[in-house]
């Protein structure tokens, strides 16, 4: 059974998703599945997919998880 915080967290990841594969369409829910709640290795993730500059990356991740 699950609390209140691990329903507010799951929700708020599943909002976040939603954010990823708006600002970054190529990425599927496997790839945030696989780094949900590790953004430094997502940013690196995205880099490699889009071939944005990884500080590009890392501060739309962070101005997106406010």
């Amino acid at each position: 059974m699950t609390g209140p915080h691990e329903q507010q967290a799951e929700g708020s990841w599943k909002q976040f998703k939603g954010k990823l594969k708006e600002a970054w369409g190529v990425l599927s829910d496997d790839d945030l599945d696989r780094y949900e709640g590790k953004l430094d290795q997502l940013a690196g993730h995205i880099q490699e997919k889009t071939g944005e500059a990884r500080a590009d990356v890392r501060r739309k991740l962070d101005k997106m998880a406010k």
